[in-house]
């Protein structure tokens, strides 16, 4: 569609008054002809950079061979070789920049083949824009801002979000934002325009988010006087739109957000509308069919591709703290359609959260109170990640700061370049809203009138480390908070001096009085500070000083932008700068997956923790026992040398020592009063976590001012495919006897291409069929039995007992167990059969099981149940022993594989990577082989590579992929 696709919307947009893209041309173009006595652009300083020389001279570059391959099939996914990069540039990050930024078909002259021609293409689009628009100065300033951005993207000190790196600077629409908010009425057409924006958002591959409360409930009539179909029925027409668009070859999957109000009087409907599927994902997947992420069968079940979240107010909270009351009002006339118990209507929606992860939660009140523009409309929906809240049609850029690149010599905290390239950053993406284009009118007009923004950080996880903060604790929320006040605080002084050149956002005149209400609010906050120590006393006190220059600058000028920052989950570019954590998560693990230049990878100890451990005071002899025992053990309890006063520091995301689910919801709520959105994050839960436990999750995080929160219950979904852990090694002598330990039984699923066996029988003449599959290294999984002639409910009695078989195998239970059990049940029908291994049976199911031992049993085991083939038999009567036609063929099969290397080299089994520690492809897979068991990570679909969490989406460290904005 070309420039035609966003000029139409475009020139409308300019058209619009009073708030519309013609009254902000008019500011910025006035500015810009202003001379002397008139406003001035901006003045630029030199922080990282040095006059006379380019940033690009002060860098060793080198070429490196990018060649991306699937590790399933072995398929070559991406190869261009010769591309130049610095040379502090990670192997990983190369590779993601090359194949997921770089324009040009691969292969032709047209194809970019060096970081500096990236970051080039969009560096001058920003200070061409910059010039043309009056916010520099002088030239000379314009080439400031310049370098000192090039200098800042080069050495991975920030990153803008990826649709800039996709669209700038190219012949593509100019679309910058990875977040969008839309919004739909009660019509058809509205619902329709909705299927219709979002499959052009997902085109671009980005994410949506937005709120069906206007759509009336199913228990509401219509002027036709039928019943209305009700918004959960409108959702499965989105879900499969979104489905399709995602396989049909986008930038990544499809990500949206679907949010509901709880008065809404259909919420029950909406709360339980996942769970429901995910117990059809359990019946179908037990019945064969395959149900992994991505699976041929998994399309049959619906509401997949969204993420739902329940929009609550204080009111309703209040009726669950006192266990009242809650009124379900009518759409169109606010009639109570419906009274509920709050409490019950809490548990339903923990209850759900605890089966299937969703719904997750907002909270209306909370936002709104924060929000700048509430003149022009509530803030009634989120991105897909609950990251960006705004008003409806509307969208945000984002760029994320690598926290670990300010922590210089001797641990201290850069808090002068921080504040400075905060300036660079947010100037930048003010910039960018003036070229970009949209992909609706609507968007582009609230966009460009509201001009929101999300500046965000990165590496926060790895930075309390390296300090010897512990995630969970006062010092290390302390910490965090210093930094987002000041970051935010830094933001919305720029936004102000933006305004006093080039005018503040359209919207802004109308909303001045909220929007300096919101602004004295995060001052407040900051004064509530309590620094622990002497980095915190100092980043608090650049914090309190860039708030009381903000309020000063805001009440002179306006501010240029209506929100300023946020916590996006950092995926993609979170590994393009190298980042060990993304966002405001902690560490994943201590121990994690590196790949090797040379080829081939290596697990390695986080090199967050030597640091740490100087931080805390330990000599270099010290150092090395302790990351040599953890990198032996994935772990630090009893490192040799470690104070125990000391592990907090190292509790990770992961593993031995895990953070509380209230470690993570306490450090969101720690710095959420100083981001003028939300925080994209997921609070991890385990496995044995109740519903209650769901409850409290959700009830804290309303008291301690959060603005939206979801959490993942370990092991909660299935429709998603687990790779097999590898084994835990058994400790060799323990020290002192340990408290007995709960043993479990884990379930191993069979692979979705499995060998099987069909069978064809007839017992008394009742014909019928099994079908028995196994494992690819040997072992029965699952077997499934047809019987001829049968009613609906012999069928569905026997489809059950199948099911139970298969599972019982599955956990381990030995089929010799099952044959003692069935062999020799008698029931009708029973007598001759067409087997000339078993010409009688007393059962059906005596058959099935006798003739499951025969195919699957070794001779030694079926001897002592008296189960043998015709041959054995025939043997026994002639006096033989049975048990040398087995020895006989076993001498042959050992001949076999003493000769098998002569002729050709045995191939290595394909699943021994997964197994073998060595063999991890991704932090994932090492931390599966720690720990022993396997995580709830989708696989990438682009390289099949086990992903790893980042804020509530996944990211694949092998290529790059995203399961939602970033």
């Amino acid at each position: 569609m070309g420039r035609r696709w966003a000029g139409l919307y475009l020139n409308r947009a300019r058209r619009e008054g009073p708030e519309g893209e013609e009254a902000m041309t008019e500011t910025v173009s006035s500015a810009a002809r202003r001379g002397k006595g008139g406003r001035k652009g901006l003045k630029m300083e030199r922080i990282f950079t040095t006059p006379g020389v380019h940033p690009y001279d002060e860098i060793r570059w080198e070429r490196r061979d990018v060649v991306m391959t699937n590790w399933r099939d072995g398929s070559v996914n991406f190869e261009q070789r010769g591309v130049e990069f610095p040379d502090f540039w990670s192997l990983n990050a190369v590779n993601i920049v090359t194949s997921k930024y770089f324009r040009g078909a691969v292969g032709t002259p047209a194809r970019e083949w060096s970081l500096k021609q990236l970051i080039d293409r969009v560096v001058r689009m920003y200070v061409g824009t910059g010039r043309e628009h009056g916010y520099f100065a002088t030239p000379e300033d314009a080439e400031i801002f310049e370098h000192e951005l090039t200098y800042a993207l080069a050495h991975q000190m920030f990153s803008f979000n990826s649709p800039v790196w996709f669209n700038v600077g190219t012949k593509s629409p100019q679309q910058v934002s990875a977040c969008f908010i839309l919004s739909v009425d009660d019509t058809m057409e509205s619902i329709l325009d909705w299927y219709k924006e979002e499959g052009i958002i997902f085109k671009g591959g980005s994410g949506a988010g937005l709120n069906l409360s206007r759509i009336r409930s199913s228990k509401e009539l219509l002027s036709s006087g039928g019943t209305a179909s009700g918004p959960v029925s409108f959702m499965r027409g989105a879900d499969a739109s979104a489905g399709t668009i995602k396989s049909g070859g986008a930038t990544r999957r499809a990500a949206k957000m679907v949010v509901l109000d709880v008065d809404h009087p259909d919420i029950a409907e909406f709360i339980e509308t996942k769970a429901r599927e995910e117990d059809k994902i359990r019946a179908l997947r037990d019945a064969g069919f395959d149900m992994d992420l991505g699976g041929k069968d998994i399309g049959s079940v619906q509401y997949q591709n969204a993420n739902n979240s329940v929009r609550v107010s204080d009111e309703f909270m209040r009726a669950v703290e006192t266990d009242g009351e809650f009124a379900l009002r009518a759409r169109m006339t606010g009639e109570v359609v419906e009274t509920v118990k709050a409490k019950e209507l809490f548990r339903l929606m923990a209850k759900a959260a605890w089966e299937c992860a969703d719904p997750g939660i907002q909270y209306d009140d909370v936002i709104n109170d924060w929000h700048t523009n509430p003149e022009t409309g509530r803030i009634t929906a989120s991105n897909p990640c609950s990251e960006y809240m705004s008003l409806d049609n509307s969208s945000c850029n984002l760029a994320s700061i690598n926290l670990l690149k300010f922590l210089g010599a001797g641990n201290v905290f850069d808090t002068e370049r921080f504040v400075k390239l905060t300036e660079l950053v947010i100037t930048a993406m003010d910039i960018s809203i003036t070229f970009a284009d949209f992909p609706t009118e609507p968007i582009a007009r609230t966009t460009r009138d509201y001009r929101q923004l999300g500046i965000g950080y990165a590496n926060l996880g790895a930075l309390l480390m390296a300090t010897g903060h512990a995630y969970d604790s006062d010092g290390g929320r302390g910490l965090a908070a210093a930094i987002t006040s000041l970051m935010t605080g830094v933001a919305y002084r720029r936004s102000a001096e933006i305004a006093g050149v080039v005018g503040p956002y359209a919207g802004y005149a109308r909303n001045a009085e909220a929007h300096k209400r919101v602004m004295r609010k995060h001052a407040a906050a900051n004064d509530e500070i309590r620094p622990l120590d002497e980095m915190d006393k100092s980043i608090v006190a650049a914090a309190t000083r860039q708030w009381q220059e903000c309020l000063k600058a805001g009440e002179k000028h306006g501010y240029r932008n209506a929100q300023a920052s946020l916590l996006a989950p950092t995926g993609t570019i979170g590994l393009m700068m190298d980042c060990d954590t993304t966002g405001i998560e902690p560490d994943l693990a201590l121990v994690k997956f590196k790949k090797l230049v040379g080829g081939g990878s290596m697990q390695i100890v986080n090199h967050t923790v030597p640091r740490a451990l100087d931080k805390l005071g330990y000599q270099q002899e010290q150092i090395e026992a302790i990351v040599e025992y953890i990198s032996e053990n994935g772990h630090v309890v009893d490192a040799p040398g470690l104070r125990p006063e000391h592990y907090e520091v190292f509790d990770c995301a992961m593993g031995e020592r895990a953070i509380s689910p209230m470690g993570h919801v306490r450090m969101m709520a720690a710095v959420q009063p100083f981001l003028s959105g939300a925080i994209s994050k997921t609070v991890n839960m385990p496995e044995q976590a109740t519903i209650e436990d769901i409850e409290k999750v959700y009830y804290e995080g309303w008291k301690l001012g959060l603005k939206a929160l979801a959490i993942y219950r370990d092991n909660c979904k299935v429709g998603q495919p687990l790779s097999a852990a590898g084994k835990k090694e058994e400790p060799k002598a323990a020290a002192a006897p340990a408290a007995p330990a709960e043993v479990r039984p884990v379930r191993r699923r069979l692979p979705k291409q499995r060998p099987a066996t069909v069978t064809r029988f007839s017992v008394a003449g009742a014909e019928g069929y099994m079908t028995a599959s196994s494992y690819p290294d040997d072992g029965l999984g699952e077997v499934f039995l047809k019987l001829g002639k049968q009613g609906s409910t012999l069928a569905g009695v026997m489809d059950a007992f199948s099911m139970a078989i298969s599972i019982s195998l599955q956990y381990g239970v030995p089929l010799e167990t099952w044959v003692e059990k069935f062999t020799n049940m008698r029931f009708e029908p029973a007598g001759m059969t067409d087997d000339p291994d078993i010409r009688m049976a007393t059962s059906v199911m005596d058959y099935i099981f006798r003739r499951l031992a025969l195919d699957n049993m070794p001779f030694e085991q079926r001897a002592e149940l008296g189960i043998f083939t015709a041959e054995e038999r025939a043997m026994q009567a002639n006096g033989e022993d049975p048990a040398t036609l087995h020895a006989d063929n076993q001498v042959e099969h050992d001949m076999l594989a003493q000769s098998a290397p002569i002729a050709a080299p045995a191939a290595p089994a394909p699943a021994a990577p997964a197994q073998a520690p060595g063999a991890a492809r991704s932090s994932m897979e090492v931390i599966e082989s720690r720990q022993g068991r396997t995580a709830d990570a989708p696989l990438c679909m682009t390289c099949g590579t086990k992903m790893r969490p980042a804020g509530s989406c996944y990211v694949c460290e092998g290529c790059g992929s995203t399961s939602g904005c970033s």
